[in-house]
């Protein structure tokens, strides 16, 4: 389809809902790392469909899965065993700490459900208790539920009054949440590394210390693993850096490298939904979950998470080396390949727009940071030479 033949900027703004601050890039195709426009610039994709697209754009691995369903079967509800549903779960599993899957569509689909399993645990379990401690700076998805769980006010006040039950406390803050937890918590619900609020690491012992007090409570502890998860941090679930375990675990984002698809894990004394007390149309639909399912396995069998983890090596070491040319730059942090630069300045916006214009494309998550969320298989040249627009912009701002 020709994409010159119509204003398709101007026909967005005409019919479809204001809710996106989109750059003004159109994006009509995508290879590995590298996404092209409508008029055939070539960008290093440094955002991923926000750190979605783990083996970056059309892998063959996913699109060959897709291909081979869709001839096969699609949609069937959930009224019927489907295998490829089955295999995934089974993936899921024998790869994590939990026992039980619940297959979704999205992130905000398998934190919803985290929600609802943990107030389902606590009636059940916990003298009706249904509080559920989240922190600052999260962010858990855009449903209602959800948006209440994020500790973010831009997210929140425009839907206020929120739905109750959600006690919003200090990240990385071990006393903070023992001084929020009362007869009526239920879980605690965590990001181990914050994404969308700029890439905050915790301290090494802080998510010891939470699943220690959950234990000691007789409290559920919530990873919110969508954008940690999936080998994005070096291990294929951040949990297996910080020595605990979660009781219920959430996934999304790298599991289909492009496909909607999430999941909602829990341990088996936690996995208290009876029939018909969750569900969905869609979920774990045939032809998802068997793209999902390759790309897990591809993402296992390669073992990309030691490949992410020797390619976040050298992004911080080439990043590091920016910091002492440029008293701009405030700090630099990063797990695997999930970085962040935060400015001394509100300048994120310009240097998003300026790295655009130079072929590629970051993300701004804060007015004075940016996050580096490239795909999983980035080598090193397509590194270094991020590395080197980004050096090229922040020389021309300092002229």
């Amino acid at each position: 389809m020709s994409t010159e033949s119509r204003n398709w900027r101007e026909l967005e703004q005409k019919i479809y809902m204001q809710v996106f601050k989109r750059n003004d890039l159109i994006l009509v195709r995508g290879k590995g790392v590298k996404v092209w426009d409508e008029t055939g610039k070539e960008y290093l994709d440094f955002v991923a469909g926000l750190a979605v697209n783990s083996l970056g754009h059309c892998h063959p691995v996913m699109v060959k899965a897709l291909n081979r369903q869709s001839k096969i079967l699609t949609q069937t509800s959930n009224l019927y065993y489907t295998i490829p549903q089955i295999q995934l779960s089974e993936l899921l599993v024998k790869s994590s700490c939990l026992d039980r899957v619940f297959i979704c569509n999205s992130g905000a689909e398998a934190n919803e459900g985290a929600i609802k399993l943990a107030r389902r645990y606590g009636k059940i379990k916990l003298n009706g208790a249904y509080e559920i401690i989240t922190t600052t700076d999260s962010f858990h998805g855009r449903t209602l539920a959800t948006t209440a769980a994020t500790g973010q006010n831009k997210f929140q006040e425009p839907y206020t009054p929120l739905p109750t039950g959600f006690v919003n406390v200090n990240y990385n803050d071990i006393d903070a949440v023992k001084t929020a937890t009362n007869e009526l918590t239920c879980a605690i619900m965590l990001e181990p590394i914050q994404g969308e609020g700029g890439v905050n690491i915790p301290d090494d012992d802080y998510l010891k210390k939470v699943r220690a007090w959950c234990d000691e409570k007789g409290i559920l502890l919530i990873l919110d693993e969508i954008q940690t998860g999936i080998g994005r941090t070096g291990t294929l679930y951040a949990y297996q850096q910080y020595g605990v375990e979660p009781d219920i675990m959430t996934l999304a984002k790298g599991m289909g490298s492009g496909i909607p698809i999430g999941a909602l894990l829990a341990k088996e004394k936690v996995s208290v939904f009876k029939v018909g007390e969750h569900g969905g149309t869609f979920v774990g639909n045939p032809l998802m979950c068997a793209a999902a399912y390759e790309v897990m396995k591809y993402i296992i069998d390669e073992n990309i998470p030691a490949h992410v983890l020797k390619m976040g090596q050298i992004l911080m070491e080439e990043l590091n080396s920016l910091r002492g040319q440029f008293a701009g730059i405030k700090e630099i942090r990063g797990k695997g390949l999930m970085v962040a630069i935060t400015f001394k300045e509100n300048i994120a916006t310009d240097i998003m727009n300026r790295c655009a214009a130079k072929g590629l494309l970051i993300n701004n998550v804060k007015p004075d940071t940016i996050r580096l969320i490239p795909p999983l298989i980035i080598d090193e040249r397509d590194i270094r030479k991020a590395v080197d627009i980004l050096n090229d912009v922040l020389k021309e701002r300092q002229r």
